[in-house]
């Protein structure tokens, strides 16, 4: 009989395909049953998302999973100890059981955030030294040796990367519905690629010459999907130094485009000598520069970039150098660079304004942030979750009931196919409008369905009609109303609408719920 009996081996395949599983893709959960089997607890939703009924570290299934692993770990560990022999492939499995334990348990001194830099260097030491000690307890097996025995200090680096990734992408992509879970999926592999094993293996080293290019519609929070991957980087560790070689929060840069000028924002990217052109009375060192091995760029807005800019973005794209303005001396670009754009780059090409090789280099790595109105379509609850997520953002204290206040406001002031053409941005400027004044008044570019704006009268109205609960008598007497109350008298509306002005009254009064008065119009 194997090293792993019979009765565990399926608990331990699950358990070596979920240590390297997409934590946003519903494979995770599938593999969570696998391991448990009758002991699973099946869950509300495949996915994960912000809800305050979800949390991360005490989920039962994982509990249980990671408790049964140390169990079975242990009981390997010791017939490894006593020498009872194992085939290469059992041996790989108590490996990946022991990363899976090693990882979790670094979860609870990782969970104390540092708001200093002070602060998290010591958390870091303090999750190194429980990591180290642990790591050789399950690791050093006499005359044996198991995959990742060598790579203690890699491994320490891939861990933090993991664990700042999933949190990074969890409270960046807000939102409960299927098109955030797939983007929430979709970033994980732009970070470690669909192959977990073979990036830790080495494409750690390279991924970031891979530019991601994140498109979208304006306002659904492509700044933060690049700020969640640029701030996901793996960063090694320097056991000498007792530390990361960096801080992920001091290696992201974004720049918009359409906030500079075409020579500001060359000088901005690529930096400039003294004298270069006028003003410039200093060298400057661009973000190029400053963005370091570690670091992440992000250009937001690239569909605005000029042509000759563009050209000399090509550069640094394809062969990692760019020049001061002013200098001769080249430089090289070691990070990672991310773009963004809510233009259709394919319409540009063709109107001349993008360069097609530009084009080429961007989009190995392409993702697409969802509207807000396809997720508020998907699960009729996101649009009440995000407003609660929103609110305690904006106002802490009045959550709750700033959160009713916007929801009461909008069933009866807008439709419930409205657009939201801004987006998430524009539902947060809802929010804060409601909380401000106590209504919300939609761009007048916007129409219902395909996105503008109506009177709270209007849109009350439409939002009755298309659900079919007024009657035709009903609909003319709001219609009347809304004509009232532009006019401010009974002939003038009936005059607007070619209807007998004791007819006007009537319908009017039975809109408004109040008995027929004389009238002075």
């Amino acid at each position: 009989m194997g090293m792993i009996a019979e009765s565990e081996m399926g608990f331990v395949q699950a358990v070596s395909r979920l240590s390297d599983a997409n934590p946003f893709l519903p494979q995770r959960i599938e593999l969570e049953r696998a391991a448990l089997g009758d002991e699973f607890v099946a869950e509300k939703e495949p996915y994960w998302s912000l809800t305050p009924d979800q949390t991360i570290q005490r989920r039962g299934n994982l509990i249980k999973i990671v408790d049964r692993a140390r169990i079975v770990a242990e009981s390997l560990r010791q017939k490894l100890h006593d020498g009872q022999s194992a085939a290469d492939r059992q041996l790989e499995l108590y490996d990946d059981l022991v990363l899976y334990i090693l990882f979790y348990e670094q979860l609870e001194v990782w969970g104390q955030r540092g708001t200093t830099a002070a602060e998290s260097e010591s958390r870091d030491l303090q999750a190194w030294k429980r990591y180290s000690h642990e790591f050789d307890y399950w690791m050093n097996v006499p005359e044996k040796i198991l995959p990742s025995a060598d790579q203690k200090v890699h491994l320490f680096g891939v861990f933090f990367q993991i664990y700042r990734a999933f949190f990074n992408i969890f409270e960046c992509v807000i939102g409960q519905s299927l098109p955030t879970a797939k983007l929430r999926a979709r970033i994980w592999q732009s970070i470690f690629t669909h192959d977990l094993r073979r990036y830790r293996r080495s494409l750690y080293q390279s991924l970031s010459q891979v530019t991601t290019l994140i498109s979208g519609p304006s306002g659904s929070g492509k700044e933060l999907v690049a700020q969640a991957i640029g701030m996901s980087r793996f960063i090694p560790f320097e056991p000498r130094k007792e530390k990361f070689a960096t801080h992920f929060a001091d290696s992201y840069f974004a720049i918009n485009i359409s906030a500079f000028s075409k020579n500001l924002i060359e000088s901005e990217l690529f930096g400039h000598a003294k004298g270069a052109f006028t003003g410039a009375s200093g060298a400057r060192t661009g973000w190029l520069e400053t963005c370091g091995m570690y670091g992440s760029i992000l250009l937001d807005e690239i569909g605005e970039l000029d042509i000759t800019t563009q050209v000399k973005l090509l550069r640094v794209l394809q062969n990692r150098q760019y020049q001061r303005i002013g200098e001769s001396q080249i430089r090289g670009f070691q990070g990672k660079f991310i773009a963004a754009t809510n233009r259709d780059l394919r319409r540009e090409i063709e109107a001349g304004k993008f360069r097609e090789d530009l084009y080429y280099r961007l989009c190995s790595d392409v993702i697409e942030t969802p509207s807000l109105v396809s997720q508020v379509r998907d699960n009729s609850e996101f649009l009440g979750n995000l407003v609660a997520h929103l609110a305690g953002r904006i106002a802490p204290e009045e959550q709750q009931t700033l959160t009713d206040d916007v929801m009461k406001w909008l069933k009866r002031g807008l439709p419930a196919e409205y657009a939201w053409p801004g987006n998430i941005r524009e539902l947060e400027q809802c929010i804060r409008n409601i909380m401000i004044c106590g209504e919300y008044r939609p761009p007048a570019s916007a129409s219902v369905g395909q996105t503008a704006s109506y009177s709270a009268d209007a849109l009350a109205l439409l939002d009755q009609m298309q659900s079919f609960r007024l009657t035709a008598s009903e609909v003319l007497s709001h219609y009347c109303r809304m004509a009232y109350r532009k006019t401010k008298s009974f002939e003038k509306t009936a005059k607007l609408l070619q209807l007998d002005r004791r007819t006007v009254r009537a319908k009017v009064d039975l809109a408004e719920g109040v008995d027929s008065a004389d009238d002075s119009a």
